[in-house]
């Protein structure tokens, strides 16, 4: 094995044994922060120079995007205007390894002169931030897992992590559901995946190919045929109700075994006990129904409405994926 390789595996190697080492940590005053943050009626401000500041940014991307807004605030510009941002109902949660950063100074006067909460996410619990603060998330490390042990590695992975420790505790007890993720994330294919429900996609109205019990089978292949969505047709009842479905599969069994396939009417032909999916349902739903009983359309229902068993559109696995739904 290679220098170069044997390196690479020490610092994942040192940097895992960092984030294991804050499970133990997790405790009371985790349970603070999470508490602390849950009841802000305000905002969340982070805040961190060199390293940790990279670090505070990204967390409060995190924060914001799964249900509690937030923001950063560079230290150094903090005592030039920017603590305007901070308001009596914000939560600030400061990152600094080593917890004697002097750019915080400004912060920390105005944090205490307004009463306004302080999170310290420190490796010092010793250090003038940590005794600042209402409570104090010690992220120290034993090692850093750069070469010289001076680049800040192992620490800025462990300080990371317990921010996204806390981010997703507050998450799950403020109950964030899917739906809610999505309104925060409307864009890309995560915006698709979770936004988009069947109704969106859904062939409806005259695209829709529906044929009653006794439609002729000849009548069955030229609606099947010169519909938007070929291949299929939903058989329904005197009550405009879904019983059955008839593919393209069937109809090309039926010209290889039947001497005259064109005699009889839908009823002979279909299948009964259509699968189908509701029209509010998300579309990702829809994908992996097709996927587990290996189908490429599905008929559509209301069932919601004053009849749950008629069928308002279908759905093709193709309008799916254009939907980047996948």
């Amino acid at each position: 094995m290679s220098k170069i390789v044997q390196q690479g595996q020490r610092v994942l190697e040192v940097e895992a044994q960092a984030i294991l080492a804050l499970r133990e940590r997790i405790g009371a005053d985790f349970e603070k922060v999470v508490q602390l943050i849950k009841a802000c009626n305000g905002k969340i401000v982070l805040t961190g120079m060199g390293k940790s500041g990279q670090i505070a940014r990204k967390l409060a991307s995190t924060f914001s995007s799964t249900g509690t807004p937030a923001v950063f605030l560079h230290p150094a510009e903090s005592s030039h205007g920017d603590l305007g941002i901070v308001e009596n109902d914000d939560v600030v949660i400061a990152l600094s390894y080593g917890g004697e950063s002097p750019e915080f100074s400004g912060i920390l006067k105005f944090v205490v002169r307004k009463g306004i909460p302080l999170i310290a996410i420190t490796g010092n619990p010793q250090s003038s931030l940590a005794k600042a603060a209402q409570v104090t998330l010690n992220v120290h490390v034993s090692e850093e897992a750069c070469p010289l042990g001076l680049a800040p590695t192992a620490s800025s992975t462990a300080t990371l992590a317990m921010g996204d420790a806390v981010a997703m505790a507050v998450m799950a007890e403020k109950g964030v559901s899917s739906a809610d993720f999505a309104e925060f994330h409307p864009g890309g294919s995560l915006g698709y995946r979770l936004l988009t429900r069947v109704k969106d996609v859904m062939h409806a109205g005259d695209a829709l190919p529906t044929v009653s019990l006794e439609t002729p089978i000849r009548q069955v292949f030229s609606i099947m045929t010169h519909k938007d969505v070929r291949g299929a047709a939903g058989v329904v009842d005197a009550s405009g109700d879904l019983v059955g479905v008839i593919t393209d599969g069937q109809i090309r069994r039926r010209l290889e075994k039947s001497e005259d396939p064109l005699t009889g009417t839908a009823k002979d032909l279909m299948t009964t006990s259509p699968r189908t999916v509701d029209m509010n349902e998300l579309a990702e739903k829809a994908l992996f129904v097709m996927e587990q009983f290996q189908i490429n359309m599905l008929f559509v229902l209301d069932k919601e409405s004053s009849q749950p068993k008629k069928p308002v559109g279908i759905l093709h696995v193709q309008d799916l994926l254009r939907a980047k739904v996948r």
